[in-house]
């Protein structure tokens, strides 16, 4: 397949096997050590809804996330699954951006993650095939 994709397709695949790779390690690493990782995070966690928040977030988004850049990486005659990771991607520095006018930007670890996220959505963007602009 990597022959047939043209230079952009195979760019967009790699960071896309790229995404969800750093996608699955996140998710691991916060199923290891949630309190560790919540912390990094700002976040501490309260009693069995804190943890089940937190899971469903850093566990099972992740996961999802990584799933579906995984399937956009093998199926690079669908752009629309690369945008919806990109899309993934993007909400996360996009709800910080909310909080932001409220409360200030993120600090120290949840910035540089919050510039990757950004960085990696847009550039899954960038990288989309031409002419296919909202296509299947």
């Amino acid at each position: 397949m990597a022959a047939v994709l043209p230079h952009r397709g195979r760019l967009r695949s790699r960071l896309l096997h790229l995404v969800a790779t750093a996608s699955s390690l996140a998710a691991l690493a916060a199923l290891l050590d949630p309190d560790g990782i919540a912390s990094a995070m700002g976040l501490f966690l309260v009693g069995v809804n804190g943890y089940s928040q937190f899971y469903a977030i850093y566990v099972g988004v992740r996961l999802a996330t990584a799933m579906l850049a995984y399937l956009a990486a093998r199926q690079g005659d669908q752009p629309i699954l690369g945008d919806l990771t990109a899309l993934f991607l993007l909400a996360q520095p996009a709800g910080r951006l909310v909080a932001a006018f409220a409360i200030g930007l993120p600090k120290g670890v949840l910035l540089a993650v919050c510039a990757v996220e950004l960085l990696a959505g847009l550039s899954l963007l960038a990288l989309r095939p031409r002419g296919k602009f909202l296509s299947p």
